[in-house]
């Protein structure tokens, strides 16, 4: 029973034409929401374009009796980005949904990760996040409604050559959490997934490993799904979805070592170092405000 549907929505999915966004495209439609696929079509690297992805993921929606458009508008850059929300809402007459998935990949490690190569992560990544949101976000606000879906990676707790995708990975969870708090007023939730799936990015490497039969892209659709629902309860959240696995990252602080009185010396925090790094009572900020209480509260003692 189809319980969680997108009937009268209108979904933006980026990065829609192959793996992980056309399984969200996908799913989507299925349930209802009339989607636009947008897909700039050049290799993992960034380089090239070809409109054939996104249009053959709209098509593939509208064979199936959904609706789509397909979009090859290059989201890096904000009058790509503005050109997709205006083709969305000039189109079905709305815009519900922004899955933000578009991203690409050169590995490097460092220092051969020069700036670039920082460049261009952060440009796709981050940019091509801030500005499809930055178009889409005045029709949320109009409408009182909105769900965004960043795409941030668990590459960003580190591998060796992977240094400017997981710095721009990480800078999407800040986008997140800061929107998060802009958007509450308005209806619109702003949360992040983590994809564990193997696709063309991760290299061709990985096509004979056991593992990659049980990581198909479309085991990470439902929970992109249902945080695009408009029964999603939660909004700033990370959630890491693959392998038939759903589960929750957080970014937390413990309760730490407070100095009784005077001024602390570098030997009271090595003194007290596994008290400072103790786990049990650890709190999770829900924003900076929050954070700030939490980490002054003895200063009102």
């Amino acid at each position: 029973m189809k319980e969680h549907s997108f009937e009268g929505r209108v979904a933006v999915v980026t990065g829609a034409g192959r793996g992980i966004g056309r399984a969200h495209a996908l799913l989507l439609a299925d349930r209802g929401a009339r989607v636009v696929a947008n897909d700039l079509g050049g290799s993992i690297e960034g380089v090239g374009a070809d409109a054939g992805p996104a249009s053959t993921v709209a098509a593939e929606i509208v064979a199936a009796g959904g609706a789509a458009l397909a979009d090859t508008s290059d989201v890096a850059t904000a009058a790509g980005a503005q050109a997709l929300v205006d083709a969305a809402v000039e189109r079905f007459g709305r815009l519900d949904i922004l899955i933000n998935n578009a991203g690409i990949m050169r590995w490097a490690g460092f220092p051969e990760a020069d700036a670039d190569n920082l460049g261009t992560h952060l440009a796709v990544h981050v940019g091509g996040s801030f500005n499809t949101t930055r178009a889409a976000w005045p029709r949320m606000v109009e409408q009182g409604y909105g769900r965004v879906v960043m795409t941030t990676s668990t590459g960003m707790f580190g591998l060796p050559n992977n240094l400017s995708y997981a710095t721009a990975k990480a800078g999407v969870i800040g986008l997140t959490r800061s929107l998060t708090t802009a958007g509450a007023e308005h209806g619109i939730k702003v949360n992040a997934i983590a994809p564990a799936a193997f696709t063309r990015m991760a290299g061709q490497a990985v096509d004979n490993l056991p593992e990659a039969t049980h990581m198909a892209p479309g085991l990470v659709a439902p929970m992109v799904a249902f945080l695009a629902h408009e029964d999603c309860p939660v909004s700033g959240e990370i959630y890491a979805a693959g392998a038939g696995r759903f589960a929750r990252i957080f970014i937390a602080e413990t309760e730490g070592y407070v100095h009784p009185t005077g001024t602390p010396t570098v030997e009271d925090v090595a003194q007290h170092w596994a008290t400072i790094n103790e786990e049990t009572g650890y709190s999770i900020p829900a924003d900076l405000v929050s954070w700030s209480n939490a980490f002054m509260a003895h200063l009102s003692r």
